[in-house]
């Protein structure tokens, strides 16, 4: 992980700064953050990655660069010191949760689709955060088990 200082803006009491970050991985997936750090806090930004990161994953990039980005800008979080997050990632393990193939991928897209329905919530943006994969791959993912017949058809027909 590489962290580099964007820009700093001087307040009345104190400092604003922010930090563009790269987080590579061993199976060549890239997350770019641009953070800001003011009053000990961490705040993310923007963030890109490729491939897209899950709901799962996005919600520990904070936990994953804390620690690298308060060190850049020399003051510490105020965590306990049993509290710090280890690296989440071995060499072997992927940015994207690896997704089943044939079959069994198909009918874990028709539950996380149906489930999405159920709750109210977008069905495709469902599959995309669960896969990893970007809204076309999880269309086609959705077709699938259509093909199947683990999910009713697009239309109903009158």
């Amino acid at each position: 992980m590489t962290v580099r200082p964007a820009w700093e803006v001087q307040e009345q009491g104190g400092a604003t700064a922010w930090f563009d970050a790269r987080l590579s991985f061993p199976d060549g997936a890239e997350v770019e953050v641009l953070a800001v750090v003011r009053d000990g806090r961490l705040s993310l930004e923007d963030v890109r990655a490729q491939p897209p990161l899950s709901l799962d994953d996005l919600a520990e990039l904070a936990d994953w660069i804390e620690v690298p980005l308060f060190e850049a800008c020399g003051t510490t979080p105020e965590i306990l010191e049993e509290e710090l997050p280890g690296s989440p990632y071995g060499t072997g393990r992927r940015a994207r949760p690896a997704w089943p193939r044939g079959a069994e991928g198909r009918r874990r897209v028709a539950e996380e689709y149906l489930a999405a329905q159920r709750s109210g919530y977008d069905p495709v943006l469902a599959v995309m955060c669960a896969t990893g994969h970007s809204r076309r791959k999880s269309l086609r993912l959705i077709a699938g088990a259509r093909d199947e017949g683990l999910l009713g058809p697009r239309h109903a027909r009158r």
